[in-house]
């Protein structure tokens, strides 16, 4: 899709969502979109929106730790409820839908490969980008790993994870100077989609993603696992292999209980 093909020159017209399916997994909304389908639409409405100055939309994700937190903490319950699109993260996400005999969700579309696989076409496009968490490293050496991957492509700017409550105007305020297409949000659940909610009203981007550790993971900080498991839905366990003090717990705790949750709501 060409950039002329998204933003019509004359006149703007009001960007149109096509009403997709959803599937109702653990208590919680999940669009039924292709991984191909979710980066369409991404990179044909989100310089749209952005150009005629519309409220943002909330993009966040659904794997098993988000399943368990969304019915363990209201905070999180609360923020998640604002999002505009809700994807399959979660490979346990995907097969749920059919386990449930809820409308199938196509495929898993895990934040990462949505990033990865839309770098090219986004530079195609000149769909910009703004990458705002992670450690300053890590931030900086996935811009200048994105622009490697996709040449042409616009990084608008981008922002460590790491801000003080009263810097947090300081932070917007740079966001909104970018005024990037789509924001990728990368501080880690709750307190990506906590920022994201509370300050959407604020912010001047067509799509807001909340991402997590990606930026670790386009750096190579954060190995990923190999195709057979992630196509297994077994990403998880390398994760917890790779990096058990951070993550043994989280996986032993939350996918049980996603599991629960799954069988629970299985009647919607």
């Amino acid at each position: 899709m060409s950039l002329e093909q998204a933003i019509p020159r004359q006149p703007l017209q009001q960007p149109v969502s096509t009403p997709e399916e959803i599937a109702l997994i653990g208590g919680i909304p999940v669009s039924t979109l292709s991984l191909d389908a979710l980066i369409d639409r991404m990179l044909g409405e989100a310089p749209l929106r952005r150009a005629l100055e519309q409220r943002p939309l909330l993009i966040f994700d659904c794997n098993g730790q988000g399943l368990s937190m969304n019915a363990t903490d209201k905070g999180f319950r609360d923020n998640l409820a604002q999002a505009d699109l809700i994807h399959a993260d979660g490979q346990i996400v995907v097969a749920a839908s059919r386990w449930v005999g809820q409308p199938p969700i196509a495929d898993r579309s895990s934040t990462t490969d949505m990033f990865i696989d839309s770098l090219v076409p986004a530079a195609k496009a000149g769909v910009s980008y703004y990458l705002l968490g992670g450690e300053e490293k890590v931030n900086a050496a996935c811009a200048d790993r994105i622009v490697e991957m996709a040449p042409g492509l616009t990084v608008a700017g981008r922002r460590n994870g790491f801000w003080k409550p009263e810097e947090e105007d300081a932070v917007i305020d740079a966001i909104n100077a970018a005024a990037p297409d789509v924001l990728w949000v990368g501080t880690g659940k709750p307190r990506e989609q906590a920022f994201c909610v509370r300050n959407r009203d604020r912010i001047k981007a067509g799509w807001i993603v909340t991402c997590g550790g990606l930026f670790n993971y386009i750096t190579g900080d954060y190995p990923r696992a190999p195709m057979w498991m992630q196509r297994n839905g077994l990403e998880w366990l390398h994760r917890m292999g790779t990096r058990p003090k951070e993550l043994a717990w989280r996986y032993i705790t939350t996918n049980p209980h996603a599991l629960w949750l799954i069988w629970k709501h299985r009647h919607g």
